[in-house]
């Protein structure tokens, strides 16, 4: 039990680490600023078309008066409520990651060249090695979306069972979104490494509960407006520094 809370503490705790690492190496900012620019102009669109529209579902879904209990239906909005903004957070990252990739590549690199004191894996060059690392991208999306679609609908389906249909279905989103969280931000030092989804899925578990608690703390941040506009670039550091820590007995790459 003990090792279990250190553990997650030590997960969580990779970002205050990221976060002294940036303020020791101002070098790296460079690539924090850029990226933060294109997470304001995504957030507002994100958050300009989806916010209201999740406000009045969210009063859909619950009746005004669940017979006289109105501490109950203060609680389901709520939760759904904390639902809504956990799935802004969640698109925020998934267009805010695409289109900052350039600069959170970098910074991935830079932050495991500090840690390590070492040069990075040796990656395939040239256009067949581009090609590859295009497909292996892809093919990671899609096949992370597919999961995130299959919880999506055993959640939506929960969603009927009346009063904790809605408490579960909170829950389990955030489940999904700090699994999610942890393989966007601990990506750069697996996918280096030519690891498949499935390898990443077991570096996650092999490392949890501390992955997991990593991840629940990105997707908190990941779901504070403003906050989150902040929180990307301080993930993505927190991530490869979680993962480039793990990776020795990760070894065998299974």
């Amino acid at each position: 039990m003990a090792e279990a809370r250190r553990d997650r503490i030590a997960g969580a705790g990779a970002l205050l680490a990221a976060l002294d690492l940036l303020r020791r190496h101002p070098g790296l900012r460079r690539y924090v600023v850029t990226p933060i620019l294109v997470n304001l102009a995504v957030a507002a669109v994100l958050y300009g078309t989806l916010l209201a529209a999740g406000f009045r579902a969210a009063d859909r879904l619950v009746p005004d008066d669940l017979g006289g209990a109105a501490a109950l239906t203060a609680l389901l909005q709520l939760a759904l409520v904390v639902a809504l903004f956990l799935a802004i957070g969640f698109l925020l990252v998934r267009f805010g990651v695409v289109l900052g990739s350039p600069w959170y590549g970098r910074l991935s690199e830079e932050v495991e060249r500090i840690r390590r004191g070492s040069d990075l894996p040796a990656r395939p060059a040239g256009l067949r090695g581009a090609g590859a690392d295009v497909a292996r991208a892809v093919g990671y999306e899609v096949r992370k979306l597919a999961l995130v679609a299959v919880a999506g609908v055993v959640l939506l389906a929960v969603q009927f069972l009346p009063v904790l249909g809605q408490i579960a279905g909170a829950a389990g989103g955030f489940s999904i979104a700090a699994l999610v969280a942890c393989l966007d931000f601990c990506d750069g030092p697996l996918e280096r490494r030519g690891r498949s989804f499935r390898q990443k899925l077991g570096f996650v578990r092999r490392t949890a509960p501390a992955s997991l608690a990593f991840g629940a703390a990105c997707a908190a941040l990941l779901a504070v407006p403003v906050l989150n506009l902040l929180a990307i670039p301080v993930c993505v550091t927190a991530g490869t520094l979680f993962a480039v820590d793990r990776l020795p007995a990760d070894a065998d790459g299974r």
